[in-house]
């Protein structure tokens, strides 16, 4: 048979690792999807060096458009990225009837919707497994392995870069701004690693999961996002005395109530497997009512794991390339006539557990006021840590810090109850507040 033929938009690190890993495990490639799979177009706007990695087999051009409009190209992968013009090229090659590969999760979180719904109407597949995880097969996982279940929540953690800056910090007791420029001295953080650092990149990827998850909308715009920037060193010291490590986490979660989509630092229990993933490695965590927990670990970037996934993608499509549209595994793991309107909770009615620290003057009754305020809003105290003064500001320090877990309460709740206690005129800085997530 035939080979199907590809056309790969934007020849950078991931563009060329699929180049490199699908022309040397070819053969073994085609025995799996039934035939060959060949990139023959490439468009890149620096001509000459895509040209010297693709060698002269492969037509180079400066256009993305000329690769959409070549009636022999079957499948079009865009490794573009962001929101702009990579939404205009996958629409335009699903108009012109190609199948498309993407590993934009930021274009999926925001216009996802609108692309499924463009390739359903045409009868073509949006692969994606690249956008979530990198190499870590965790929307197969969702979409095909755990269809079975009622899936009850997601925990991930799905960015590198604040992976690698929280692991830091914990084993070397820095501070965050130190721990983020060695991390951009070796390359695992951007120039500008706002989107990282922010929780907006884990917040495109936790979106997409949701979606998949729950039969939902992607809904980017209603997910609460909260990065690592505020966190500091004493923060991870103190969670590691209390038995529990903090972990930029994408959480989703089912409940009575509506939807949980949400990222922020959370403390995690040191005994879950989770908690024990270092350095720049992702992992996700999926509870769903008939197989239990399962987690998925792995690279969650790089040239070779991302495109690992890319190339799954392109198998998929290979087999099913002929195949009625109606049979083929659903873009969002529904069908697009069983989609929900669940609800999306806004994060003041989510309810979770919580990490307080309060810099306070080291005078008599300050414990007792603020462990006053949270009776009165209701909020049960888990434990509480107060450090010795000498031992946080010196030999002779009037200050010290007050450390309290508390059981669930309602998000609304406990931001009246910070208002009240950052009141306090004994409560001398910024309350830090970090949610406590079980896992369990």
């Amino acid at each position: 048979m035939k080979p199907i033929q590809v056309g790969l938009l934007g020849m950078g690190v991931v563009g060329t690792g699929t180049f490199n890993v699908l022309q040397r495990n070819q053969e073994e490639i085609k025995r799996r999807a039934g035939r060959g799979i060949e990139i023959t177009m490439v468009a890149d706007l620096d001509m000459a060096r895509a040209q010297s990695l693709v060698g002269a087999g492969v037509q180079v051009v400066n256009d993305a458009r000329a690769v959409i409009a070549n009636p022999d190209i079957d499948i079009v992968i865009e490794l573009i990225g962001g929101y702009g013009i990579a939404r205009t090229l996958v629409l335009e090659a699903i108009a012109a009837g190609k199948h498309v590969v993407t590993a934009n999760k930021a274009l999926l979180a925001v216009h996802g919707t609108e692309i499924f719904a463009a390739a359903s109407a045409k009868g073509v597949m949006v692969a994606f497994e690249a956008a979530v995880a990198g190499g870590i097969p965790i929307i197969k996982a969702l979409r095909e392995g755990l269809t079975a279940n009622s899936i009850q929540w997601i925990a991930g953690i799905i960015n590198g870069t604040t992976n690698f800056i929280l692991s830091e910090m914990r084993d070397k007791g820095l501070d965050f701004g130190v721990v983020l420029k060695q991390a951009q001295a070796l390359g695992y953080a951007e120039a500008d690693p706002t989107f990282d650092i922010e929780g907006v990149d884990a917040a495109h990827k936790a979106t997409i999961m949701s979606a998949i998850a729950f039969g939902i909308p992607v809904q980017f715009d209603k997910a609460y996002v909260e990065g690592i920037t505020k966190l500091g060193a004493a923060d991870i010291k103190y969670a590691e005395q209390l038995g529990y490590r903090i972990k930029l986490l994408g959480i989703t979660k089912r409940t009575p109530a509506g939807i949980e989509l949400r990222v922020h630092p959370s403390l995690v229990p040191t005994k879950r497997l989770i908690a024990n993933v270092e350095g720049a490695m992702n992992a996700v965590m999926v509870q769903a009512d008939a197989v239990g927990t399962t987690l998925y670990y792995g690279k969650g970037a790089g040239a070779e794991p991302t495109a690992s996934a890319v190339i799954a993608d392109l198998v998929d499509i290979t087999r099913l390339h002929t195949a009625d549209p109606a049979q083929r595994v659903p873009h969002l793991a529904f069908q697009p006539n069983a989609m929900s309107d669940l609800h999306v909770l806004p994060m003041s009615e989510v309810v979770t557990s919580y990490y307080l620290r309060l810099r306070v003057a080291d005078e008599t009754g300050v414990l007792a006021k603020v462990t006053g305020i949270l009776a009165e809003a209701g909020i049960s105290i888990d434990a509480v840590l107060q450090r010795e003064a000498d031992e946080v500001g010196g030999e002779g320090s009037t200050q010290t810090d007050l450390i309290i877990l508390t059981h669930d309460c309602v998000e609304a709740k406990m931001n009246a109850a910070i208002a009240l206690m950052q009141a306090q005129p004994t409560v001398l800085e910024p309350i830090t507040r970090i949610r406590k997530e079980e896992l369990a």
